[in-house]
């Protein structure tokens, strides 16, 4: 059985740590979380399948998260603090399906989305890379806050990011074409109350996918 899990992700690479050395260039070391607020909410428009969406999310440190896309979809996340792994419950917001699944079975139906990238709007590159030291690119749009400029360079195709270290965040991804592809637009480090990471889902339809997917 198949699964279309509705988490939509940017698709970038970035910097989070000094670029003093070349040999510490790798994406882990480079987009360390180390140091990053206990709480984050942040809000992001990007651009995907020739159309703009909007993201909004919710980062409670290493425990949970929220993501809401374009008013269709929303994914919520929970984990203990420290693993790899997690539980993802999905809601289909027009259809009315929630469908529950853990890592794993993300990774065998080969959804190969980590926590990381469902908290940072990061996706780790696939394939050969290299991050390297980068100005401004030309015609850069404008941050909301400070950030330092990264290339993410992939075979002949280089994309630029710009990495604020305070909130652990992207808030400009400039394509290799000059387009801006992901652009924060809100972010602030207030406590989130739990109710925000209740799943409202009152007359859904709830389909347990790991249970589907260990049948087949």
């Amino acid at each position: 059985m198949k699964y279309a899990l509705p988490v939509c992700m940017a698709a970038a690479a970035v910097l989070s740590a000094p670029l003093s050395s070349a040999a510490t260039l790798d994406f882990d070391h480079v987009f360390s979380t180390r140091g990053e607020p206990a709480a984050t909410h942040f809000e992001a428009t990007y651009l995907a399948g020739g159309a703009e969406h909007h993201v909004e999310v919710w980062r409670d440190g290493e425990r949970r998260i929220r993501r809401r896309t374009d008013d269709k979809a929303e994914s919520f996340a929970l984990r203990t603090p420290g693993s790899p792994d997690y539980r993802l419950s999905v809601l289909d917001l027009g259809k009315k399906i929630r469908t529950d699944i853990d890592r794993d079975n993300l990774y065998r139906i080969g959804q190969f989305t980590d926590w990381f990238d469902l908290g940072h709007g990061l996706r780790h590159p696939k394939g050969g890379y290299r991050l390297v030291p980068a100005a401004s690119p030309h015609e850069a749009a404008r941050a909301i806050g400070a950030c330092e400029w990264v290339a993410l360079v992939q075979g002949t195709q280089t994309t630029h990011v710009c990495w604020s270290t305070t909130a652990k965040l992207p808030l400009l991804i400039q394509a290799a074409d000059g387009r801006t592809v992901w652009r924060v637009t809100h972010v602030d480090h207030k406590t989130i109350p739990d109710k925000v990471f209740a799943i409202q889902d009152a007359g859904f339809i709830r389909n347990d996918a790991n249970a589907d997917i260990e049948r087949d």
